[in-house]
């Protein structure tokens, strides 16, 4: 289990490397969402850890760079959004913006320290399991990924849910699993349900941001109209994977 831990660390490593490698010199379109996949991974993976030596440290850094790039890549999606019905002029000004911005994630201290925190980690791990620190491991992981499971069963049966925390919650399930494959032992249909689940929110909360935006900066104000209706259809698919998710996944 702990070698394990360690190669996932250190394939974390490598590929936040050859993230900030294409941010610096713009090679792609996807090097952003890239970098933050990588991050929610390496989230999920620290998650069951807390309490271990170097987790706080290397969590904390991990949340700055989320914190930093959040923003952007909500403006990288509306973008694209834009550019896709219509509203080149709107899309462009977005666009010449993220350009400047790519490089700057790439040279940001957030990004700087959280590899070198990373570099640090794997010795940390080791450094535990010399001392004995890691008996019962998998126990543990295996305790705090059940929580997980256990907190979105509440959310799910509370009648008066919250969209938003809902949508964080399945997200903390599927890239709990996703970091810890081998300890799956959720129902056969929870992952498709999870993944439709997060869909559906998702579209849901891209609306709610826009929507949001679109009072601050007036060349949003066409899509105003559009996204409301948006928002109300996804609402109302969103509801419905839910009660699929909990029928399917959880007891009544």
């Amino acid at each position: 289990m702990i070698d394990r831990l360690v190669a996932r660390v250190l394939g974390l490593e490598i590929r936040l490397l050859a993230c900030q490698a294409r941010l610096k010199e713009h090679t792609d379109p996807e090097a952003l969402h890239d970098l933050r996949t990588t991050i929610r991974q390496l989230r999920s993976l620290l998650l069951p850890l807390r309490g271990l030596p170097g987790v706080e440290q290397l969590e904390a850094a991990a949340s700055r760079v989320g914190d930093l790039t959040t923003p952007l890549r909500d403006r990288e999606v509306l973008a694209a959004y834009l550019l896709q019905h219509q509203q080149p002029q709107a899309a462009q000004r977005r666009m010449a913006q993220m350009a400047e911005a790519y490089p700057a994630v790439a040279a940001s201290p957030e990004l700087a320290q959280l590899l070198i925190v990373l570099d640090a980690f794997p010795r940390f791990l080791r450094a535990a399991q010399r001392q004995e620190l890691l008996k019962g491991l998998r126990k543990r992981i295996e305790k705090r990924l059940g929580k997980q499971w256990k907190k979105l069963d509440e959310a799910l049966h509370d009648p008066a849910h919250d969209r938003h925390r809902l949508r964080l919650l399945i997200k903390r399930v599927r890239y709990g699993i996703d970091a810890y494959p081998e300890l799956d032992r959720l129902p056969k249909a929870a992952m498709p349900r999870l993944k439709s689940a997060q869909g559906a929110l998702g579209d849901w909360h891209d609306c709610v941001q826009w929507l949001a935006m679109a009072e601050r900066e007036a060349d949003l104000q066409p899509c105003v109209a559009v996204w409301k209706a948006t928002m109300a259809e996804a609402e109302q698919i969103a509801d419905r994977v839910l009660e699929k998710l909990s029928r399917d996944c959880f007891k009544s």
